[in-house]
């Protein structure tokens, strides 16, 4: 039977990927979009989706949106990892996230799908890969971005004790094709541009944005109400990460590790100067803290449960370098 879906934040990576994938499926697909939204990355399926205005920051417009909404897959959310004080990532992360509960709870939404982050399952001690059962610790590193996150799912919990189907994901790093506003692949960018001179002592799990959209939605249709569901590839340590990618775009190798206390030093003569002398944006204390942890992550309930897909991280990589060499957006 045909079903009415609702996607929030659609116009992101994660969500425009997914849009793709929905709407070439039999199902009404509805997108919610800001007036002023940048709608580029929807471009290909504009004719076989329908724009539903709204804000989720702004409760009262989700009534309309969520009218006669058989599923909703909530993607929306701001992913700041910088150092400064970015007050919207509560207003969007939580508050957004409490208003779309809110709004299909009262519509009677059958089922909604959360997409959260690895930042609220933890860090790892040491270098085993965490599980969806492990205990919240992210708290040791000061970022506001996993904090929200954390909160965005006990919300999601409180609905479900509502009476919400809701059914969680924590995509881990994601890269891939089509990443126009360079989340992971500004590391991409950067890199090739011999911007990144050093590497961080930490690690990291490598997922692919396809296998990420096709993984959301086998958890919107096998996923158990309540339980979340790691999305993860290959555990790399950013060492081997920044090797793939320069083997695969060509610049030279990166050989210089940097601790986090030499990085806090460095930081602050770079400040002093008034200059990053050619140094990738990437680098802020809040971010290159996160990076000197091992973010690693076990997903094999999601190949158990949801038939995710794997492939090496190297894939990944290539088929994010080679679509932005092939729109000229490396420079």
């Amino acid at each position: 039977m045909k079903k009415k879906i609702l996607v929030t934040g659609g116009t992101g990576f994660i969500g425009s990927r997914l849009v793709h994938k929905l709407a070439s499926t039999a199902d009404d697909i509805h997108v919610l979009v800001r007036k002023n939204s940048d709608l580029t990355s929807l471009e290909g399926v504009r004719d076989r989706i329908t724009l539903v205005y709204g804000d989720i920051t702004k409760r009262e417009t989700l009534d309309i949106a969520t009218a006669g909404i058989d599923q909703v897959y909530h993607s929306a959310g701001l992913t700041y990892m910088g150092d400064k004080r970015n007050p919207l990532l509560h207003a969007i992360n939580v508050d957004g996230t409490i208003n779309i509960l809110d709004a299909s709870l009262q519509a009677g939404v059958k089922r909604l799908l959360h997409v959260s982050s690895i930042t609220a399952v933890g860090i790892c001690n040491g270098k085993r890969p965490l599980d969806e059962s492990a205990t919240w610790n992210f708290e040791r590193i000061n970022l506001e971005y996993a904090r929200t996150k954390q909160i965005a799912e006990q919300e999601v919990a409180r609905a479900v004790n509502k009476g919400l189907d809701c059914v969680i994901v924590n995509p881990a790093y994601v890269f891939g094709a089509g990443d126009i506003n360079f989340n992971a692949g500004r590391l991409i960018k950067d890199v090739y541009n011999r911007k990144i001179p050093f590497y961080p002592l930490g690690g990291v799990c490598v997922i692919d944005v396809e296998i990420v959209a096709e993984t959301v939605m086998a958890a919107m249709e096998k996923g158990r109400c309540g339980e979340r569901y790691i999305i993860g590839g290959d555990n790399v340590s950013y060492k081997q990460l920044a090797d793939t990618i320069c083997d695969i775009s060509g610049a030279p190798r990166i050989l210089l590790p940097l601790p986090f206390w030499m990085a806090k030093i460095l930081k602050s003569i770079l400040d002093m100067k008034k200059t990053r002398n050619g140094i990738s944006k990437l680098f802020n204390l809040s971010m290159f803290r996160v990076a000197s942890e091992n973010l690693y992550y076990d997903s094999s309930k999601a190949l158990r449960e949801l038939g995710m897909r794997q492939e090496p991280h190297e894939k990944s990589i290539r088929s994010a370098f080679e679509w932005y060499q092939d729109r000229n957006m490396l420079h």
